[in-house]
This record gives structure tokens, C-alpha cells and sequence, in this order.
């Protein structure tokens, strides 16, 4: 914001123009890197909000809210609960079923027929015929006594004797207080009151009014507003400085770092990405299909063999058994196999049946 030379007349331009210079100064040595760091602070501050801050205070309101507020309810309804099991309801049963009832019972069938018998029988007939008497008597002696030895003669000594010598003082008072106020005024009041209406008052106010108000007057227009307007446009100029130079920084880092990093990911990660993918899926299905065309009969052939020489080592082993220690002759393995439809073996046939009679 530039101030226009025709709002200073006469020698006030060259004023302005002579404090123009030092403030544009100062706006850029000083004003501009401290409105660059204060930018640079509230972005931290926004982002470090942004990320961290704001989820952490969510997380923290999330876990007050669904965990630490039940527990801490449920602790206080059930420290709220053993405090009445252990203080509030055994006395408060106490006090329902013990205390009241018996304290009622004592009331009601002693205490207020004795106080009842006590009062009337006792404390009324002496009061009413004794004590009433007696002090009504005695009140009437003391005003008495009071009336003739005290009231009258003060009476007398007051209206005869102090009231004439308290006139007599209080006219005396006046006049010596008249006389003294007087002495008071010449002497401490009327040549201070003269100074300050006739030398101190106008002295003042012309010193104020032709000094000091167009002194103040002419500093505060002349130089302070001025002043202030400078500092108020050297400060929204380091701000668009500050602005202009972080849009910069902006440009700068997406013309270098992120437009390079993008088109390296489409033209050139993506792109052997893909080709190392389809690859890889091509060498994984060529896999697939040599081990069931080749790997796979073999494993079965390898697995044939090895049933058939566990089968043969079997029998070989039950033949040596047999040759060594007896036994009945078994048939080999592969002529008990089972036909279809029957639960006994090819060759096994069933034994004619004998009865016990024909033996």
C-alpha cells in the first residue's frame, strides 16, 4: 500500500518520503523473514495438527468414551454400592427398626407423661404462685428506689445546672470556631486558591492549548499515522512475499519431485511392473502344467513302486517268520483280494456242513 503525496501538503511529502525509505528497509530485512517463519510455523502447526494431533485426541476421545468412562462408572456404582452395604444401610436399618421405634415407645410412655405431670403439677403452681409474685414485687421496690434516688435529682441537675452551662459553652464554641475558620481560610486557602485561579489554571491551559495539544496533534498525524500505515503495508507485503515465494517452493517441488515421480510410475514402474507380473503368471502356469504333464506320473509311479516293494518286504518277512518259528500257510496277498459283491475271498470256499448227529 503506497500513501499518495497528495495527502501531505507542503514540506509533509518529504516527511513521508524520508520515512518511506528506512520502513521498506526494515519491511524487508526484518519484517519479511519473520512473516516467512511465522508461515512456515503455522503450516507446521496445521499439519502437525492435521496428522497427528487430531487422530491422537480422537483416539484418546474414542478410548475415554469406550473404555475408561464404562469403568470408571462401573467402579463408581459398585464403590457406591459396598459404601451403602458397609456404611449408610445397616445404620439406616438400625435407625428404621431399632432406634425410632424404641425411642417412640420411650416418648410416648415415659418421657412426655412425666414432663406432661412434671409441668403441670409442679413447675406452673410455683411459677404462678411464687416466682410471678415475688419478682413483680421486687421490679416495683427497684423502679421505686430508682425513681426518687436517681431520676429526679438527675432530672434537677440536668435542667437547672448543665443545660444553662451547655448553652453557655456550645455560643462560646461557635464563636471561637467562626474565628478560627476565618484565621484558617486567610492564611491556607484564599492565596493558594488565588495562585491556582490566577497564574496556575491559565498558565496551564495555555500551555496545553497552544504548545502542547497542536505539538501532540502534529506527531500523531504527521508522523505516527504514517508510521503505523507503513509498518501495517510492510507487513501485507512480506506476507504476499512470503506467499508468492511458498507457491514457489510448491511449483518447484511438483515440477522436480512429484510430476518426474508420477510419470516414472506410469511410463516406467507400472509398465515392467505389468511385464514382470505377466511373466511371473506365465513361468507359474508353465510350472503348473510340467509337473502334471512330467513330475506328477512319475510321483505316481515312484509311489506304486514303493507300495509294491513295502508289500513284497512285508511277506518276505512273514514267510522267514514262518520258516523260522511255524505257523499256518497263508496265502500271498494278491490271491485274497475280494470279488465284487461278496465279503469273502476268490478262492475261499465254504466247508460242507456236518451235522453232530451223522458223527
Amino acid at each position: 500500500m503506497e500513501l499518495e503525496e497528495a495527502r501531505a501538503p507542503g514540506g509533509e511529502g518529504c516527511l513521508v518520503g524520508a520515512v518511506r525509505i528506512p520502513v521498506k528497509i526494515v519491511a524487508v530485512l526484518v519484517v519479511l523473514p519473520v512473516r516467512v517463519v511465522w508461515d512456515l510455523l503455522v503450516a507446521g502447526a496445521r499439519m502437525l495438527n492435521r496428522t497427528v494431533l487430531g487422530p491422537l485426541g480422537q483416539g484418546l476421545r474414542r478410548l475415554y468414551e469406550l473404555v475408561l468412562l464404562p469403568v470408571l462408572r462401573g467402579t463408581g456404582w459398585l464403590l457406591g454400592v459396598l459404601f451403602k452395604l458397609v456404611f449408610y444401610w445397616p445404620w439406616a436399618g438400625l435407625w428404621r427398626y431399632v432406634a425410632l421405634p424404641v425411642g417412640q415407645a420411650l416418648y410416648g410412655y415415659l418421657l412426655k407423661p412425666a414432663g406432661t405431670g412434671l409441668w403441670r403439677y409442679l413447675l406452673v403452681p410455683v411459677w404462678e404462685y411464687g416466682l410471678l409474685p415475688a419478682g413483680r414485687g421486687i421490679a416495683r421496690l427497684l423502679a421505686g428506689a430508682l425513681r426518687y434516688l436517681l431520676v429526679l435529682p438527675g432530672g434537677a441537675l440536668y435542667r437547672y445546672v448543665l443545660t444553662p452551662v451547655g448553652h453557655a459553652l456550645r455560643r462560646l464554641g461557635r464563636g471561637a470556631a467562626a474565628g478560627a475558620a476565618w484565621v484558617a481560610k486567610a492564611l491556607f486557602l484564599w492565596p493558594w486558591a488565588g495562585l491556582w485561579r490566577y497564574a496556575v489554571r491559565p498558565g496551564a491551559v495555555g500551555l496545553w492549548r497552544y504548545l502542547l495539544a497542536p505539538l501532540g496533534r502534529g506527531l500523531w498525524a504527521y508522523l505516527l499515522v504514517p508510521l503505523g500505515q507503513l509498518l501495517v503495508a510492510a507487513w501485507h507485503l512480506a506476507g504476499r512475499v512470503s506467499r508468492a515465494l511458498g507457491r514457489g517452493l510448491v511449483r518447484l517441488w511438483r515440477w522436480a519431485v512429484v510430476r518426474p515421480a508420477g510419470w516414472l510410475r506410469r511410463h516406467v514402474v507400472t509398465p515392467v511392473g505389468n511385464v514382470l507380473r505377466a511373466g511371473w503368471d506365465a513361468g507359474r502356469r508353465a510350472a503348473r502344467a510340467v509337473h502334471r504333464q512330467a513330475i506328477a506320473p512319475v510321483g505316481r509311479a515312484v509311489g506304486e513302486v514303493w507300495r509294491t516293494t513295502r508289500l513284497a518286504v512285508r511277506e518276505a518277512r512273514a514267510d522267514v517268520r514262518r520258516a523260522l518259528f511255524g505257523g499256518p500257510v497263508r496265502e500271498p496277498a494278491r490271491s485274497r483280494a475280494r470279488t465284487l459283491g461278496s465279503n469273502r475271498a476268490a478262492g475261499d470256499t465254504p466247508a460242507p456242513e456236518i451235522s453232530l448227529h451223522k458223527t
